[in-house]
């Protein structure tokens, strides 16, 4: 007798991702969710339980042509610009997705996901999804409106840098945020936010305004830390990638020294 073996791939749902994390939540055994610890986050042998499978040849039929990665770029639908944030995005790994998870597939120059993902996530973005977003629904056509930066534009040079194109800075960043849950995420963050600031070219009171129009965020921050401390870390390194372009000279990361 033949046994075929199948391979299944989980289905994911909107509660399960969230910005440069694709274990934000899992199912238990027994059918409830509930949030991923961070002790769990740092085991890379960690995964997240869904509550349902989809054959892998399903997946592959309905993305034939279209895309050929083993990973998927996708937001949650539900979006309002009362949260904390809105628009909630991730890299995720080989999957499936049901209708609470819209795609995107930048099939063109897909090289330029990671760098993708770190803009859709950055407050700059945000704002304008809020602007955007009437109700609750993060649908294809808002979403079309939003205002992304081309290919050329994050294959440009990063005027902080001496020789290194945005998307050639941004993406190591956020590669390591989705797998690196030990480090100082919230100054890696931070860099990516204020580089975003930057490409998007928003004045240093204009971001500092953006940042005043989540409130949630501040609010969690102030209790957490006793300061909006988002708020301070993206304007000290959005000063200093300022300076840097004004003298002609590169940067200094943090991170480079990893």
């Amino acid at each position: 007798m033949t046994v075929e073996i199948v391979r299944m791939l989980p289905l994911y749902e909107a509660k399960m991702i969230h910005h440069y994390d694709h274990r934000w939540a899992t199912y238990e055994s027994d059918g409830s969710t509930r949030d991923v610890t961070l002790a769990e986050k740092q085991d890379p042998n960690f995964v997240v339980l869904p509550r349902y499978w989809v054959g892998e040849s399903v997946v592959r039929d309905r993305l034939d042509e279209r895309w050929d990665r083993d990973w998927l770029l996708g937001w949650r639908r539900i979006a309002r610009s009362t949260d904390e944030r809105t628009f909630i995005s991730s890299i995720v790994p080989d999957a499936a997705f049901g209708d609470s998870v819209f795609l995107m597939l930048p099939a063109d120059q897909p090289e330029l996901g990671a760098a993708l993902q770190a803009v859709l996530a950055s407050l700059a973005l945000d704002f304008a999804a809020r602007q955007k977003i009437g109700g609750t629904n993060a649908s294809f056509f808002l979403i079309e409106q939003l205002p992304l930066p081309s290919p050329e534009m994050l294959c440009d040079h990063a005027p902080f840098t001496v020789d290194t194109t945005w998307a050639d800075w941004i993406s190591p960043r956020a590669r390591a945020l989705t797998r690196d849950f030990e480090s100082d995420r919230a100054k890696i963050r931070s860099e990516l936010d204020a580089a975003v600031f930057h490409l998007y070219g928003f004045g240093r009171d204009d971001a500092a305004y953006v940042m005043e129009t989540f409130p949630i965020l501040k609010r969690k921050d102030e209790a957490a830390h006793g300061e909006y401390r988002t708020k301070r870390l993206i304007l000290e390194t959005y000063d200093a990638m300022a300076e840097a372009i004004a003298a002609g000279t590169p940067y200094t990361s943090p991170f480079d020294g990893e």
